[in-house]
């Protein structure tokens, strides 16, 4: 009963690998989504001299939004990837990335949250500059969600100070 309970345990351990699969799959996404960008960019840089203020800012923003939804593929790939699968041991011998290992799932619940709603604070902003072409409905809506964005990532932040708090007296009440 014993080498089959090891079994067990074993396949789920191994099980983890296939994690890879959606990291290296985010990766292709990452590139594709540069590409993307690069076409953006490129599509701004050529009108610069036709676009009004507004346009231009409403462009600006949607480079910085591109840019932070690129930054949130990336910190859940080396996150993920190092709390659930393996750590990337030759990369921090190197001192090439000083922040791996230090992103628990806890933490990375919070970056995550406070990305969209940062993307969400953009995309709303776009849409109070572009005020004339939305009906006060979808405005109204818009408005909403990001407020639930707003309001779970505080949540998240909430919990996590919670737990970080339980844990510590629990370190207390044992020692």
């Amino acid at each position: 009963m014993k080498s089959l309970e090891l079994l067990v345990e074993r396949i789920i351990l191994s099980s983890r690998w296939l994690l890879v699969i959606f990291y290296v799959g985010l990766v292709l996404a990452l590139a594709v989504y540069a590409v993307s960008f690069a076409f953006k960019f490129l599509k701004v840089a050529g009108s610069v001299f036709e676009l009004g203020e507004a346009e231009m800012i409403l462009a600006m923003l949607g480079l910085i939004d591109a840019a932070l939804v690129a930054s949130l593929i990336v910190m859940v790939m080396i996150s993920g990837y190092e709390n659930f699968v393996s750590r990337f041991d030759e990369a921090e011998k190197e001192g090439e990335v000083s922040f791996l290992g230090k992103l628990d799932s806890g933490s990375l619940k919070i970056k995550v949250a406070s990305s969209i709603v940062a993307i969400s604070s953009i995309h709303l902003l776009q849409v109070f500059l572009n005020v004339n072409q939305y009906d006060d409905g979808k405005i109204m809506w818009l408005t909403f969600m990001h407020l639930a964005f707003v309001v779970s990532a505080l949540m998240l932040g909430f919990l996590e100070k919670l737990m970080s708090v339980t844990s510590k007296n629990d370190l207390k009440d044992k020692g």
